[in-house]
């Protein structure tokens, strides 16, 4: 049984933009396509409605190239146990309210038992000083937490770089 991963949106986002100016954007983009191509057989992949929605929106051409790598990975739901979660995340994250699909990422997964999160959104998911409290939350809830991590955080060492 492979280890199940969700794909938060910004995974597919950096996966299909166009390369960034930005030095650390552009690794980070590179790194992601990385793990895609290399890394993404050894797990089972899941996305949900919330990153369905979220990568519709913006440039017509660049949300058809985000859909089109989604477009095989099977969706969970987003149930009254992931929102009522998801509400309890963001009280006690604190989270501003255009942060609750943030929120809602974190819950879907732990609700339906994936073991990795992966995104880059570092802001109010991959967040080191937010993970002892989300990790309660999920906890006190009565659901295991993910481990959140970003494509970086789930490449294999490498002997050579040592």
């Amino acid at each position: 049984m492979k280890p199940k991963v969700y794909i938060e949106t910004t995974i597919v986002s950096y996966l299909t933009a166009w390369p960034s100016p930005e030095i650390i954007m552009a690794a980070n983009q590179e790194l992601t396509r990385e793990w895609w191509k290399t890394k993404r057989n050894g797990f089972d992949l899941f996305v949900s409605q919330v990153v369905l929605k979220e990568a519709r929106a913006g440039d017509s051409d660049a949300a058809q190239r985000r859909l089109e790598e989604l477009k095989d990975i099977p969706r969970l739901e987003t149930t009254r146990e992931a929102e009522s979660l998801a509400a309890m995340l963001a009280a006690e994250l604190q989270l501003p309210p255009k942060a609750g699909a943030d929120a809602l990422h974190i819950a879907i997964s732990a609700v339906n038992g994936i073991d990795y999160l992966l995104t880059w959104n570092c802001a109010h998911i991959a967040n080191a000083t937010f993970r002892l409290q989300i990790e309660a939350v999920c906890r006190s809830a009565g659901y295991e937490p993910p481990v959140i991590c970003t494509p970086l955080e789930m490449l294999e060492r490498r002997e050579d770089d040592d």
